[in-house]
């Protein structure tokens, strides 16, 4: 499963209405794709179609869809939000990453 945590509930949902995306009905799909620094990088987008693999879940208000082979390396993963001065922006907290790069949007296990 792939948890949302409050904070980054607040802002997909602001961020959705922004793109024109219904936080009810529509999706944040979640990643991983070979590239960073660390080897794998994080994919963070919304949609409005769910594949054939994928794997749906719903945590604090935000549905979130992953596809079957960036599950294997996401499962227990939390997303948060970092926001302020020094802030990063969408964070992934990843159970299963071994090593992740300074700038926390890539990592290898």
């Amino acid at each position: 499963m792939i948890k949302v945590a409050e904070s980054a509930r607040e802002k997909v949902r602001s961020l959705m209405r922004e793109e024109g995306f219904d936080a009810d009905t529509d999706f944040v799909r979640v990643g991983v794709k070979s590239g960073g620094c660390s080897g794998l990088t994080y994919e963070l987008k919304f949609d409005k179609a769910i594949g054939e693999t994928d794997k749906v879940f719903e945590d604090n208000q935000v549905r979130v869809a992953v596809d079957k082979q960036s599950f294997l390396y996401l499962v227990g993963t939390t997303l948060e939000y970092s926001g302020g001065l020094n802030g990063k922006g969408f964070v992934f907290n990843n159970p299963n990453a071994q090593r992740t790069c300074g700038c926390g949007e890539s990592f290898s296990l």
